[in-house]
């Protein structure tokens, strides 16, 4: 009976469903570490966790060292240490080294965590991404920019989901975003050429270092602009046909990026840009399951429990090829104004229009204020085994539902 031990800030929605998926695996001695206390388990996955600790921080490496040594004592020796949480990376991986737990190890989850040496790596392969360079001060941003030309990107070098993310188109508007990364000796910003062009992601299963499974999706339009543009309700297509030809060549060069960056046994998600010209460039990529609702969106489009796949994988090493079925879309819900949220039009609409296509709903919460994610407060996703009929949709959809404020 394998010990797998789970890791996430607090008992979220995701986390409580990944805690599920754990729970669910035949044979499995599950073991829990949070800030948030076991109370906050509902009964009935309480009774499926063999054990939980609670720290104050699970990004503390010596808490969460702590936190699995008594787990330990209390289960036996852990067997799979993870989490699903971007930032636990590199700490679990730090755990999984002191105590001899197999998994990925320190050095290859920083690789994936600090952009900077990340595309030092892609770049070394002869992958193609974008040109970088970290940076102390302004003035060092104003030279690096004038090799490469404006825009660029500035941000976090361990930075996720276009967080701190500021673009820059001259002089003026570099010098102001690096002032908002405040960047200093020992603590750099990350400065990169700004890739035009149709962004993705890719994800892939890997196992054992090799990929054994991969889907994709098309972002309308880029999460940067739509943080630059709060009124654009974000939409995320991920089409049925993922192995066409159009794809091979970020299929080979997302497969090669895997290799070079040390991904053995897992899930990742790789954002890239298709150019105007065709060529790819791969933006960055995380060693863990994407957000952005794209593992629903994957579990919608094989009728499959992605999450619990997912869950298999960590702890047995497993992985059943599903079969792709349907194009699923998202369409993220997003008010445009101040205020809070009074209203959301066009619901009976769209029921009307496209009931049979829609699977999932999370709408807004009335009087909530409205979140500054890209995300917004709530989607809807829709799904059909046509994928042109999935993306007409969406663009029907975000054209009618509207989040009103106020």
């Amino acid at each position: 009976m394998p010990t797998a031990v789970f890791v996430a800030p607090i008992l979220s929605e995701n986390a409580t469903r990944m805690i599920e998926a754990v729970a669910s695996l035949p044979g499995v001695r599950l073991g829990v570490i949070t800030q948030d206390p076991a109370e906050k388990l509902s009964p009935g996955l309480a009774a499926k966790v063999a054990a939980h600790w609670r720290v104050d921080d699970v990004l503390d490496h010596w808490q969460l060292s702590w936190a699995a040594e008594e787990l330990t004592r209390r289960i036996g020796p852990i067997d799979r240490l993870f989490g699903a949480y971007e930032q636990l990376q590199v700490p679990l991986a730090e755990v999984r080294e002191k105590m001899g737990i197999s998994g990925m190890g320190a050095a290859v989850a920083r690789r994936f965590r600090d952009k900077s040496e990340m595309k030092d790596a892609l770049r070394a392969a002869g992958l193609p991404c974008a040109r970088h360079a970290l940076v102390e001060s302004a003035d060092e941003a104003v030279a690096f920019t004038r090799k490469v030309g404006y825009p660029v990107v500035i941000k976090p070098p361990a930075g996720a989901g276009a967080i701190a993310t500021f673009r820059a188109d001259d002089e003026a508007s570099l010098r102001a975003a690096v002032a908002k990364a405040a960047p200093r000796a020992g603590h750099a910003a990350l400065v990169e050429e700004f890739i035009t062009g149709d962004e993705h992601s890719l994800e892939t299963i890997s196992i054992g270092g090799r990929a054994v499974w991969h889907s994709l999706t098309h972002y309308y339009p880029t999460p940067l602009d739509v943080v630059r543009n709060p009124w654009i309700q974000w939409c995320v297509l991920c089409p049925r046909e993922v192995d066409d030809a159009r794809y091979d060549d970020i299929r080979k060069a997302g497969s090669r990026a895997l290799e070079v960056l040390g991904m053995e046994t897992g899930l990742s998600h790789m954002e890239w840009f298709r150019r105007a010209d065709g060529t790819i460039a791969i933006s960055e990529v995380a060693a863990r399951p994407p957000g952005a609702q794209i593992t629903t969106l994957n579990s919608r489009a094989h009728d499959i429990d992605f999450v619990r796949a997912w869950a298999q994988l960590m702890v047995f090493g497993t992985f059943e090829r599903p079969t792709r079925k349907y194009a699923v879309g998202a369409a993220f819900l997003r008010g445009h104004g101040s205020g809070r949220i009074q209203h959301v039009h066009g619901l009976d609409q769209i029921g009307r229009e496209m009931g049979p296509l829609v699977v999932d709903v999370k709408l807004p919460s009335l009087g909530q204020a409205p979140a500054a994610s890209y995300e917004g407060d709530g989607y809807i996703i829709l799904r059909h085994p046509e994928t042109a009929v999935v993306m007409r949709a969406l663009q029907r959809l975000i054209s009618v539902v509207k989040v009103e404020l106020g």
